[in-house]
């Protein structure tokens, strides 16, 4: 063979190796960013979207309602901005560790009929946003390995959000208090502050930043098993994490922080789910002492958090299902899709009507906390075809969980709403938005992170740039008083840009 071609084959090769790899790395570092996808449509685990792809799959099952939504939507609300928010947001600042002042106990909140006050009796709104990477196995916040931590949860409160929530694997809870801390998946230039600190003392760190720029927490049971996928695992207990265990963890995270007002509520478990066709491995609402009985272990799990710090709120979110006939099919015997209600996993909270969820001398620390998505996750029954904000209410809001907010049962926490800034979803999230507004529903927005999948993050892949267009549309339903926002904090104002409680009910 001549000389020169065995050279430009050898070229050639060598390009193709080069590019190759390329690929590889390139499709490795797309499945880590697409780390917690598919936000909870209702259908089976395998219908979801694939939290490692982020590739919808062909066999979602479609959930049930009463009517479909005929209205056209080209209603004019949906054009219609919200009342305008004139904070202006100041980014001129310098982004190293804040002074931590010592923990208080004079912020713990409270219900009244449908909202949630101070110890005052003023009422407060929470309006927050989620930041995940304690149920990953990440074993701290994702997005860490590009971002500096202190400038986030900075951001995070100049920004207005006064709460986050803050999803947690019961396993690593459990693995803390064992004495074992596994390692925290960070960038060591980037926050070399955090070198030599484990995973339970950089939560702790967590903690004293977000206290010294006025935010609050709550701690959200994700999963039981660390996992990116955790969350499609229907209930709060596997092979590997017994209910008890789940229990001692959320009662351990509780007696620890019993003295620190910055965790301020448990979110019990994060969407419990199931299929009528799964039997006992569905999470059901009922009025059985069933190990899969979400309302009553829901009342076990708040006792396990109040019995250590009866101060913080407890949020109950709802299930998938719930039968039609609630006398003829109370025990879930029936597999026939027909027979039940669906709603987006941690959405249906139709039971409350029938078993409401009973605390006892608590009973003014429970807040209802239901999950809500747009098109973009999963096309619902009432997506199809066209829709309003009147249609989104009589075929999916109303009679899921709004009936809680309007019948003044107890006030109402959206734990997860959002996406991507596209249509079919900016219809919905407009109407969500407006629901929202009109009833200043508390809320937590999904999500901080760039590297969920199907909703996307407010800031982008670089985890520290925001999405502006998101982020002026969220700002509409922070609380603010039309100049600064405000906090939860009675002392300590929310970041540069916000004022505390105390100043605000001065």
């Amino acid at each position: 063979m001549n000389k020169n071609l065995k050279i430009v084959i050898f070229i050639l090769l060598f390009i193709i190796v080069f590019l190759l790899g390329m690929l590889l790395g390139m499709q490795i570092q797309g499945k880590w960013d697409k780390a917690e996808t598919n936000k909870s449509a209702s259908g089976s685990a395998e219908a979801q979207i694939d939290e490692e792809t982020g590739e919808n799959s062909d066999n979602q099952n479609d959930a049930s309602t009463n009517d479909s939504a005929t209205n056209d939507t080209s209603d004019d609300s949906v054009n219609e901005t919200a009342a305008t928010n004139h904070v202006s947001v100041d980014r001129d600042v310098d982004y190293g560790a804040m002074d931590v002042p010592e923990p208080t106990t004079d912020d713990w909140l409270f219900t009244d009929g449908n909202k949630i006050v101070d110890a005052d009796g003023n009422e407060v709104w929470l309006t927050g946003i989620n930041w995940f990477g304690y149920n990953t196995g990440t074993n701290t916040f994702d997005g860490l390995w590009a971002s500096d931590l202190n400038q986030s949860i900075q951001e995070i409160a100049n920004h207005g959000f006064n709460v986050i929530r803050v999803p947690f694997s019961a396993e690593l809870i459990l693995q803390w208090s064992n004495g074992e801390y596994p390692d925290a998946n960070f960038n060591q230039a980037t926050n070399d502050y955090l070198v030599g600190m484990d995973s339970l003392q950089i939560f702790e760190y967590v903690i004293g930043q977000c206290r010294a720029n006025g935010l609050k927490l709550i701690i959200d049971i994700h999963c039981a098993e660390t996992n990116a996928s955790g969350h499609m695992v229907n209930l709060w207990y596997t092979d590997r994490i017994s209910t008890d265990d789940y229990l001692y963890a959320l009662s351990w995270m509780a007696d620890r922080y019993k003295n620190d007002d910055t965790i301020i509520a448990y979110d019990l478990k994060n969407e419990p789910h199931g299929k009528p066709n799964e039997g006992d491995g569905a999470a059901i609402w009922n009025d059985s002492k069933s190990e899969n009985n979400w309302k009553y272990t829901a009342e076990r799990a708040a006792n396990a958090v109040l019995s250590k710090n009866p101060n913080v709120l407890v949020l109950v979110e709802g299930t998938e299902i719930y039968p039609v006939d609630i006398k003829k099919n109370g025990n879930y015997a029936s597999t026939n899709e027909d027979d039940y209600y669906f709603n987006w996993w941690g959405g249906n909270l139709r039971g409350v009507a029938d078993y409401p969820v009973d605390l006892g001398k608590y009973q003014n620390k429970l807040v209802y906390s239901p999950h809500d998505y747009g098109p973009t996750v999963y096309e619902q029954p009432w997506f199809q075809g066209s829709y309003t904000y009147d249609s989104l209410m009589k075929d999916c809001w109303h009679d899921n969980w709004f009936y809680i907010h309007e019948d003044n049962i107890a006030p109402l926490l959206i734990g997860e709403w959002g996406g991507f800034m596209t249509e079919p979803n900016i219809i919905w999230m407009t109407y969500m938005r407006e629901l929202i507004q009109k009833n200043r529903l508390n809320h937590t927005f999904w999500c901080f992170n760039a590297n969920s999948g199907d909703t996307g993050g407010m800031v982008l892949d670089d985890f520290t740039t925001w999405d502006e267009e998101k982020y002026a549309f969220v700002k509409e339903v922070l609380w603010n008083n039309g100049e600064k926002f405000i906090g939860l904090d009675h002392a300590i104002p929310l970041g540069i840009n916000g004022i505390s409680l105390g100043e605000y009910y001065k």
